[in-house]
């Protein structure tokens, strides 16, 4: 029997124990999944937790109803990865070896990474809404908050979800309006990008978004620490921004296991080296990595992972085979933004193009529309969650294209 090991349960770990399920033959193949966290987060759904948009049941599913039968799920946390050994050895002492690994550990906030930030006032006046237990927390706080100085802030530029923020703010500015009391509120944004966003067609749309919306934008803001006496945001070269009510967005970082692992020259962040082609571990033979573990230059999300794991599933099946991987993934990613009051925008893109404006997935017909505010991209949004549960998590075929198209996008754009 060889053994294939999944480190990681979430979207993408379990994505591709569905789909492998269905391709390896199961009495040659035994399919582990190892994941220190029973249950399993919508995590799109925080977003909305905070605006009571959804109710925190509404995101959570137990893990082990994820897999299919033939899966085994362990609930374990990852201590280190031996790849010389293709050996993987868990906190507790057991150990693991591996025919092939699939490494789909994530990332996380690590608020504790910012002096300042996760102190007397976390989850009194600081919050996050990237987990499930601040998203809680900060919906009990909106629930009867006054008013005043409302700071959304990216400590770094790499996080997953990179549009998620800009939601936040959106929603923020209708939730407020739909309460009689945005006059009331101050929303600033502030970020380390020199934009709303990083690309620049997008930025300016979304920076347009901003300004109608009344969101101040403090751009090229570098975070060094948090004053809590003084509630202050405090950059590197020594700007503050004043808030009443922080909402961050803090570091991110990849798993504490590949930092104590040999997985070659991983980032400060603890991001694996992958080639963002095939997806294949750059320097260790039979270990591939999906998702938001992974260091390739597209955007943490989920749908990105979706479009790897189309790519991912070929290749590891090749990789058994012993044939040459293809370099299929492009970096397509594509997101739904949030706008508020009722519309949101989308944007679809990849390593070499740029979010354009056009429509999205038919050319004229849609029925989305990239980069311009619509009330059916935000039934998709709201729809994408039953495609999440009952698609995408099972590893089924959605109808949209794994690499990236010029379909229905304008290629010329005015300045």
């Amino acid at each position: 029997m060889k053994h294939f090991l999944i480190l990681g349960g979430g979207t993408a770990g379990t994505m591709m124990a569905n789909k492998l399920r269905r391709k390896l033959d199961a009495e040659e193949w035994s399919i582990t999944v190892i994941d220190k966290d029973p249950k399993h987060y919508y995590q799109p759904g925080f977003l909305f937790i905070p605006f009571r948009m959804y109710e925190p049941a509404d995101v959570v599913r137990p893990k082990v109803d994820l897999f299919p039968k033939g899966v085994t799920f362990r609930l374990a946390e990852v201590e280190k990865v031996e790849p010389d050994e293709k050996r993987v050895r868990l906190t507790g002492g057991d150990e693991l070896s591996y025919d092939v690994l699939l490494i789909a550990t994530g990332t996380t906030p690590r608020p504790e990474e910012t002096p300042g930030l996760k102190e007397e006032l976390w989850y009194k006046d600081i919050f996050d809404f990237y987990t499930f237990e601040g998203a809680c927390a900060l919906a009990d706080k909106l629930e009867d908050w006054q008013g005043g100085r409302l700071v959304i802030n990216l400590a770094e530029s790499i996080f997953k979800c990179p549009v998620a923020p800009l939601e936040f703010a959106f929603l923020a500015d209708s939730f407020f309006t739909e309460r009689g009391m945005r006059d009331k509120v101050d929303i600033v944004y502030v970020t380390p990008l020199s934009g709303a966003f990083t690309k620049p067609i997008a930025t300016r749309v979304l920076g347009q978004l901003m300004e109608e919306k009344d969101i101040e934008v403090v751009p090229d803001f570098y975070l060094e620490r948090v004053d809590n006496d003084r509630k202050v945001l405090v950059s590197y070269d020594e700007r503050e921004v004043p808030f009443d009510l922080l909402v961050s967005v803090p570091v991110n970082m990849g798993a504490d296991m590949v930092d104590a692992s040999d997985m070659g020259d991983a980032d400060d962040l603890n991001f694996i080296p992958t080639d963002k082609h095939t997806l294949a571990a750059k320097e260790h033979a039979d270990i591939f990595v999906i998702g938001d573990a992974t260091n390739v230059p597209t955007s943490k999300a989920g749908s990105v992972a979706h479009f790897e794991a189309e790519v991912l599933e070929e290749n590891i099946l090749r990789h058994i085979e012993g044939q040459n991987l293809l370099p299929d993934f492009d970096g397509h990613a594509n997101c739904f933004i949030e706008t508020g009051r009722g519309k949101a925008t989308l944007i679809d893109f990849n390593y070499d193009t740029e979010p354009l404006p056009g429509s999205f997935p038919l050319p004229v017909a849609g029925p989305m529309r990239l980069l311009k505010e619509t009330r059916m991209n935000h039934m998709g949004k709201l729809a994408f969650k039953w495609v999440y549960w009952n698609m995408l998590l099972p590893g089924r075929h959605l109808p949209v294209s794994t690499r990236m198209t010029m379909t229905g996008k304008q290629d010329k754009v005015a300045s």
